[in-house]
């Protein structure tokens, strides 16, 4: 960051299926909806500061519930904008900081809610971190050398990162395929247990590519039933 950011009591937030933002990362956004034009318009007006929260789709159905945000949001602020001929925007959003969802203020004509910043917590060892990070970055790579996506410009630029939190956060964002396990992520305020999740979740998913590897031996993958 250029200057230190200081983060609202209250910010206007989008709600989204199956999206866990996280703090550094960039998250482009196609504003077409009136409400988000309005919010949008008022943001870059004032703060460039704006919330992007999960939608949590067990509340979904809930009595009286209208776009139910899971608890926990990341704040982040508009780095760049284009506005387009029809009224629409694109706009680049870069993560800044978590934060918990304390209430909801108001839905009109957008959603404002009030907002606790969250730091999160070192490891007290930070071998032990960077292990976890190393043990992250060797789980990635396995994963991806047997069929699992990571795309190599991605691969090339978490070489880069040495520092536990952030990598562990760019690669959920990035490479996190379970919407769930992405918000438990998200949700992990100690940096050990986040990277401890993350790497019992990768261990997991390279078993069952292995196993299904094994299950298909030589077919294609549309065959594999015939098995």
């Amino acid at each position: 960051m250029d200057m230190e950011i200081v983060v609202p009591d209250q910010v206007p937030v989008m709600t989204l299926p199956d999206v866990a933002f996280f703090p550094q990362a960039l998250l482009p956004l196609h504003i077409f909806e009136p409400r988000y034009r309005e919010m949008l318009d008022d943001t870059l007006a004032s703060s460039r500061l704006l919330a992007v929260a999960g939608l949590d789709q067990q509340r979904v159905y809930d009595e009286g519930a209208f776009e139910p945000p899971h608890r926990i949001a990341t704040v982040g602020i508009i780095r760049a904008c284009q506005k387009n001929d029809d009224g629409t925007s694109n706009l680049l959003l870069q993560g800044l900081c978590r934060a918990e969802i304390t209430d909801i203020t108001s839905d009109k004509p957008y959603r404002l809610i009030s907002i606790r910043a969250l730091r999160s917590r070192t490891c007290e060892n930070p071998v032990e971190a960077k292990d976890l990070r190393s043990e992250l970055a060797r789980l990635l790579a396995l994963k991806r050398d047997i069929g699992g996506r990571m795309p190599a410009e991605m691969a090339e630029f978490l070489r880069t990162i040495d520092d536990p939190e952030t990598f562990v956060d760019l690669a959920a964002f990035s490479l996190c395929e379970n919407p769930v396990i992405r918000q438990k992520l998200l949700e992990t305020l100690d940096v050990g247990a986040r990277l401890e999740l993350f790497n019992q979740h990768l261990r997991a998913e390279i078993a069952v590519l292995r196993l299904r590897d094994e299950l298909q031996g030589d077919l294609p993958d549309d065959s594999i039933s015939g098995n």
